[in-house]
């Protein structure tokens, strides 16, 4: 009964609470979020409300797997941007920007939390400096997801910010396993090279492949049906089976193997799009149906952000360095990238602030950077860094879009119809 009435007022609650936000003209991922904070730990739980919202962490954790689906389904509707004709145009440029930006920020704010070190020893410790900055590259797809779909955004920017964001996970895999590699090395005095640099690519490489051969075998089985309501049901059955099959780890001698839900269902979209002549058709119902997930995804994301963090200088300190840092770095190399890749001004002026949203990815890495002996302050500053970023990042995000001529203003256009962006922009103008 518990769980059933804190998914009830979740998702009622997150939905009037977009009302407001409307109002406001905020995106409804803040919404969501804002309403997380209410239900959770710090408001009504706090209050001994368990009933309405979360008493614990712990009472959010137990709904995780909510969240694992969600992300897996976010991920399949992101690779479905990865179609041929897509590729051919901007596969060059998203490429491009979605490394450089990402090496660029880690370099950047690796940089800045050294020089607090060397400054102020006892503040960060090298290890836990460089971690942070891989952790730094990470970009959250969920919420830059939502803003496009819930304004119907559509154009260059927006078709590049949701290449750019799908790549950036596989580039931030590598550099956090090769930083957190070099991290461990330096305070145990030991360098694995099979932790730095082969674990990471193999694990790149099994996701991709698992992700291959769910969509196919997707394309297979949906043959077999023609009845619209099944083919949904189909596809739906099969990002779950990816999200789960992506949960296993195992050992290949001292090589540990283990999968990115991200890429692997990332990979599931994007060969199902290419080889399904139905998938156009058949990712609009899906999307419909995954709605009020995505709701109790973020509801459930705001809920677990620590506000205990607010109340340690020293994490406020880091952190106020961190977010500067990042925030710079994602905007000067998306900047550099594209007037590399010859991108069209409004695109260099507007895609690095589309990509400062953080949350689920950097929050899995700051949970493996607790082995160092520094890991409290990286998770803390990577904590109050999502709490910044989630409730800001998405209004940044829409207000770029906006200024991109990507987004109408609203009341302008129905809801129920393709917000298509006033002309098309070149990008190699």
């Amino acid at each position: 009964m518990q769980i059933l009435l804190q998914l009830s007022f979740s998702l009622v609650g997150g939905l009037l609470m977009s009302r407001l936000a409307k109002r406001l003209n905020l995106p409804a991922v803040t919404a969501y979020l804002v309403t997380g904070l209410l239900l959770g730990p710090y408001c009504l739980g706090a209050l001994g409300f368990s009933h309405l919202g979360f008493a614990t962490t712990a009472a959010v954790d137990e709904l995780n797997i909510i969240s694992q689906v969600a992300l897996g389904f976010i991920a399949f509707t992101i690779g479905n941007e990865f179609r041929l004709d897509q590729l051919r145009s901007m596969g060059r440029q998203a490429i491009t920007v979605g490394i450089l930006q990402a090496v660029v920020t880690t370099a950047l704010v690796d940089a800045a939390l050294v020089a607090l070190h060397l400054i102020n020893p006892e503040l960060i410790s090298v290890s836990s400096a460089i971690t942070l900055g891989a952790i730094a590259a990470a970009t959250a797809p969920a919420a830059t997801l939502m803003v496009v779909r819930q304004y119907k955004a559509d154009g260059p920017l927006t078709r590049l910010l949701l290449l750019v964001v799908a790549i950036d996970d596989a580039v931030g895999l590598v550099l956090f396993s090769a930083s957190f590699g070099v991290a461990h090395a330096l305070e145990s005095g030991a360098v694995s090279i099979i932790t730095v640099l082969v674990e990471p690519v193999v694990e790149i490489v099994l996701s991709l492949l698992l992700g291959a051969a769910a969509g196919w075998v997707l394309y297979w089985v949906e043959k077999f049906f023609h009845s619209r309501s099944k083919r949904l049901s189909i596809s739906i059955g099969f990002v779950l089976l990816t999200v789960g099959l992506s949960m296993v780890e195992f050992d290949v001698g001292a090589i540990h193997c283990s999968f990115s839900l991200l890429l692997v269902c990332m990979m599931t979209g994007t060969l199902f799009c290419n080889i399904c002549d139905f998938s156009e058709e058949l990712m609009a119902r899906v999307d419909g149906w995954t709605t009020p997930l995505f709701v109790l995804f973020f509801v459930l994301s705001g809920a677990e952000l620590d506000l205990d963090v607010l109340a340690n200088p020293l994490v406020l300190l880091i952190g106020a360095v961190y977010i500067l840092f990042r925030s710079l770095g994602k905007y000067a190399g998306s900047y550099a990238s594209c007037a590399l890749t010859g991108c069209s001004d409004n695109i260099k002026k507007h895609l690095g602030i589309t990509l400062l949203p953080q949350a689920g990815v950097a929050l899995g890495m700051a949970l493996t950077a607790q082995q160092l002996s520094g890991g409290a302050v990286v998770r803390n500053v990577v904590l109050f860094s999502v709490l910044v970023y989630e409730l800001v990042g998405p209004a940044l995000t829409k207000r770029s879009l906006v200024a991109a001529g990507e987004i109408r203003e609203e009341g302008k256009t129905s809801a129920r119809k393709k917000n298509e962006a006033p002309a098309p922009i070149r990008l190699d103008k």
